[in-house]
């Protein structure tokens, strides 16, 4: 009788409990539900204003001299809409970038997995990361007026504005991005693989570039794209230090003009809303979108058959 006592009060519990329960779990479930709504909507949004802009942007300027006219002059009265210098300067600062950081980086990420200390890492990987929290204006100043003067004592012909200066900060800047990405996917490796490594007579380099990076290249990748897209979508570092004219030119001594610039240059407020050289904004915006989009695609498929491969 005890017993069944207990276990009659124990449901009782429960059925009191369940709704309250219940209504909670419903209310977290339509929250999430919103949450995710939200960034779809905003997206689909931000994709229809894109959509309808360019679409009147085309309406006045075709499609052939966007493509393949080799200059951009759209506030000038002698109009041009070749979008090739803008994006010639974003990929070159792009580059640039990525070359500075690619190796730093990994280089970064293979020393705090494994051959720092525990206590090393601790401290290292925080103080490492610092450089992200840096304001990208203070980088912007510090490679127009301190790396800039550095470089034209070893380069000559390098320009006060310039590729090259901005390029370099760039892959100082994004060098966080990469080694902590890079480095969880990396110490997210499991021990045994080292150990089976190490059992047929694998040594320590030998282990690390032929079975760890391999079995964290999925990680890596997915580091590097993110910071070829953080590279791809920086403003200010080259609107300062780049310089705004839109040369068509792979120097990198040579003043540029990137997409995220040119937009930043046109978004100040003294073009009018409505006129060609406002969409031009949004044209842009959509290139660059594009360019993103496919320049992901393309590394989700590599990093796919690669772990197919493997």
């Amino acid at each position: 009788m005890a017993e069944s006592s207990q276990q009659t009060h124990r449901t009782g519990l429960d059925m009191r409990v369940r709704p309250g329960t219940r209504f909670k779990e419903r209310a977290i479930e339509l929250a999430l539900t919103a949450c995710g709504t939200l960034s779809i909507v905003t997206t689909v949004a931000i994709l229809g204003v894109l959509a309808f802009e360019t679409l009147a942007f085309f309406s006045e300027v075709s499609l052939s001299e966007f493509l393949f006219d080799t200059r951009w002059t759209p506030l000038f009265v002698d109009k041009h809409f070749g979008i090739w210098p803008l994006i010639s300067g974003t990929l070159l600062t792009a580059t640039i970038a990525i070359s500075v950081a690619l190796p730093f980086g990994l280089l970064a990420a293979i020393y705090l997995s494994e051959f720092a200390k525990p206590r090393v890492r601790q401290w290292l990987k925080p103080a490492l990361e610092i450089l992200a929290g840096v304001p990208t204006i203070v980088y912007g100043y510090f490679a127009l007026v301190v790396l800039t003067p550095i470089l034209q004592k070893f380069i000559p012909g390098l320009g006060g504005f310039n590729a090259l200066s901005p390029g370099i900060i760039m892959g100082i800047m994004i060098i966080p991005m990469i080694s902590s990405l890079s480095e969880d996917a990396i110490y997210a490796v499991p021990d045994n693989l080292r150990e089976g490594a190490y059992a047929l007579g694998s040594g320590r380099l030998q282990t690390i570039f032929r079975v760890v990076l391999p079995t964290a290249f999925s990680g890596i990748a997915a580091s590097v794209i993110l910071a070829v897209s953080r590279a791809v979508g920086e403003t200010m570092i080259v609107a300062i230090a780049a310089g705004q004219q839109p040369n068509l030119t792979m120097d990198p001594r040579e003043s540029i003009e990137t997409m995220t610039a040119y937009i930043v240059q046109i978004g100040l407020g003294d073009t009018p809303t409505g006129t060609i050289e406002y969409r031009t904004i949004f044209v842009v915006g959509a290139t660059l979108f594009l360019m993103t989009f496919v320049t992901n695609l393309i590394s989700q498929r590599l990093a796919r058959r690669f772990r197919e491969g493997n």
